[in-house]
C-alpha cells in the first residue's frame, strides 16, 4: 500500500518506491540526501501542525517540510 509522509506518524517505517511527477529540481535533491528507491526510512517526529516531519534514513536526521514531502512515494514496511 502507497502511503504519503504526511499521512505517516512517529515511529512509522517505510521504503522510497518513488516520487510523484513535480519538481525536478527538488526530485534530485532527495536523492542526493539519500531518498533513493528502496531506501528505508522511519519518521521520527512531526511538527504539532504536521510541518515539517523529521525522519531518518541512512543513519542521518532530514527534516522536509510538507508541501516538499508531498512527491515523495513510499511503501509501509
Amino acid at each position: 500500500m502507497d502511503v504519503s509522509l504526511q499521512d505517516m506518524k512517529p515511529g512509522d517505517s517505510a521504503r522510497v518506491v518513488g516520487f510523484a511527477k513535480g519538481e525536478r529540481d527538488y526530485r534530485q535533491r532527495l536523492l542526493a540526501m539519500g531518498l533513493t528507491p528502496g531506501a528505508e526510512f522511519s519518521v521520527t517526529r512531526v511538527a504539532p501542525m504536521g510541518d515539517p516531519v523529521e525522519i531518518t534514513v541512512r543513519n542521518f536526521t532530514l527534516t522536509l517540510r510538507k508541501a516538499e514531502a508531498a512527491i515523495l512515494r513510499a511503501k509501509r514496511t
